[in-house]
């Protein structure tokens, strides 16, 4: 991910020095065409990519720094770990948000869960929709679910499940925090770690949307 973007600032730099080359070869042409000096803009830039921590810098031309970036786009353990784990935590606060509307004491509540619901479910599609193409399974096999960041205890889940009025409404807003901020975590996470550019997109979402609604929801306990 570092590695990709610092790759597509190098390529940003890079165009913006292709076209002051062009440039340049366009008020110098006729010393070119006389002189057969070759243009600036003919071979083009090369790009200085940053290396990882203890390694050193690379140069590439603009060619390869294209090619590179992108081939750099296979989904690796992180990305695929990341899916499929975002996808359960997901799942946990629909279960949440579904108990809102007989539960809840307060119409923000209510609202707030309404919106989680129809963030969130087209969310679990996408994402399902990204392991299928890439030839994943949904399984977590071996991975403890209660134990990703932000998930609620099934004893906090029944406790959830038996309260009323504003007694749910506070304890919802304060596992539905934790939750969001568990989210962020490992979108944060997967952005440092993976490889694939829609799922750093996803992640980007997760970590915009869900930042947005602690916001909300600490203003409302």
């Amino acid at each position: 991910m570092h590695f990709r973007r610092a790759l597509r600032a190098s390529l940003a730099t890079a165009s913006l020095a292709t076209l002051a080359a062009f440039a340049l070869a366009g008020c110098d042409s006729d010393t070119d065409s006389a002189g057969g000096a070759k243009s600036p803009a003919a071979s083009g830039p090369s790009v200085l990519v940053p290396g990882l921590p203890g390694e050193e810098n690379r140069t590439l031309s603009a060619e390869e720094a294209a090619a590179q970036q992108a081939e750099d786009d296979t989904p690796n353990s992180a990305d695929v770990s990341y899916v499929r784990m975002m996808i359960e935590h997901h799942r946990q606060a629909l279960e949440m948000s579904e108990l809102a509307p007989k539960q809840a004491g307060s119409t923000q509540v209510k609202r707030l869960a309404d919106r989680i619901t129809a963030a969130q479910g087209p969310e679990i599609g996408a994402m399902q929709g990204w392991l299928e193409t890439h030839g994943q399974s949904q399984k977590t096999s071996g991975h403890d679910h209660t134990a990703m960041p932000g998930m609620a205890t099934e004893a906090q889940m029944k406790e959830l499940r038996a309260a009323r009025g504003g007694a749910f409404d506070a304890l919802f807003l304060r596992l539905m925090i934790a939750h969001h901020e568990g989210a962020i975590t490992m979108a944060t996470d997967v952005k440092a770690q993976g490889n694939n550019i829609q799922v750093e997109e996803m992640a980007d979402d997760v970590v915009a949307q869900q930042t947005s609604e602690i916001s909300r929801m600490r203003d409302m306990i």
